[in-house]
């Protein structure tokens, strides 16, 4: 993204613009109305990477621009949190002065919540020593008279965490408080704002359901856990074992009794569920004790592979989040010959970008 394209504005027409272009990528399928979910127009990006850029004893941040790949400095990053904001310019002034912080420092990444946590991650071309430790915690002790801050380092084979390498979010979720942590370098949605919507959508799409609920792909129980009140019960998988770890206090934080996280690939839960094989990780589980009717899939960028698919076409209830509008136009013309569309909506996570998220919720004919 460029930032000559973050246009407050004009936000609405080009949101206008992704609304027409999704109606003509779909105009072949009998859609429902699509709903429209808008973005704030700034300080909408909880997270954001910068480059540092080391000038003489001048050191700021940067971006590089996707089409001239030309460095621009970032003194002020308007799509990102208010938060990242304020503390940006500190940051780097008590960075700059600091000589072992600075040396070979090429990055600095941010996390922050909307209930005011923040964790920095900074990403070096050496090796991060006692010295560095030192200077990095009397760095966290004068930030933290101001900030909620947490601080960890980065180098080649080497990760140090002063504290804590996560934060802890506090979302008003449908009417309810909702407690996730979110952790460094794992999958997050970046707009948490829009995330809210997007989990009040598919709380509203399923809110009469009936039986229960099968996710694949939960991340760090996202999802899940805002969904486990609509059903009896709820059973997650997810192969990466941080986002199994923070699913897990995810659960516990928000005193979920019916929601049960497995480490399983969606291709090897449609192994087991087939009972092609034997794994030791549904150990204490008993796939035949769900009664799952409906099932919830946010796959990656690639969408649903035929074998998911079909898997997936055997459940009453489809609800489809999706970040490639392609992938899903494919997945949706396999789901037509036993689905029919409920609900069709779109996300507008990444605002002046030709990024989208959409939201489908089918039922079976």
């Amino acid at each position: 993204m460029s930032l000559q394209f973050v246009d407050p504005d004009n936000y609405d027409m080009q949101l206008n613009a992704k609304k027409t272009l999704f109606n003509e990528q779909f105009v072949d399928f009998n859609l429902p109305d699509l709903e429209i979910f808008a973005s704030p127009k700034l300080h909408y990006r909880m997270r954001s990477e910068f480059r540092v850029w080391h000038e003489g004893d001048d050191l700021y941040y940067i971006m590089f621009d996707k089409e001239t790949k030309q460095k621009i400095r970032v003194d002020q990053f308007p799509p990102a949190s208010e938060l990242i904001n304020a503390l940006m310019p500190q940051l780097i002034n008590l960075i700059k002065v600091s000589k072992t912080l600075r040396f070979k420092l090429f990055q600095i990444d941010f996390l922050s919540t909307l209930s005011g946590q923040i964790l920095v991650s900074l990403l070096y071309h050496k090796q991060l020593d006692e010295q560095w430790v030192e200077e990095l915690n009397a760095l966290k002790a004068t930030l933290s008279k101001q900030f909620d801050i947490n601080f960890m380092g980065r180098a080649k084979k080497q990760k140090l965490i002063l504290d804590k390498d996560h934060v802890i979010e506090s979302l008003e979720v449908d009417g309810k408080t909702l407690i996730y942590q979110q952790v460094e370098n794992s999958f997050t949605q970046p707009n948490t704002e829009v995330s809210i919507k997007m989990l009040e959508w598919a709380i509203d799409c399923t809110r009469n359901s009936e039986g229960d609920l099968l996710e694949l792909y939960c991340g760090n129980g996202n999802f899940s856990i805002a969904l486990a009140k609509n059903f009896n019960k709820v059973l997650a998988t997810e192969i990466a074992k941080p986002s199994v770890h923070s699913a897990q206090y995810n659960i516990a934080a928000n005193h979920i009794d019916n929601l049960t996280i497995i480490r399983m690939s969606a291709e090897e839960f449609t192994q087991a569920l087939n009972k092609v094989r034997v794994f030791h990780r549904l150990e204490g589980i008993n796939l035949d004790d769900y009664q799952c009717n409906t099932i919830f899939v946010d796959p990656p960028r690639a969408g649903l592979d035929d074998e998911t698919i079909k898997m997936v076409q055997t459940y009453d209830n489809i609800l489809y989040i999706s970040c490639n509008p392609e992938t899903l136009k494919s997945n949706l013309q396999q789901f037509d010959a036993t689905h029919k569309v409920e609900r069709f909506a779109l996300f507008d996570q990444f605002p002046y970008t030709h990024h989208t998220e959409a939201g489908v919720y089918l039922i079976k004919r």
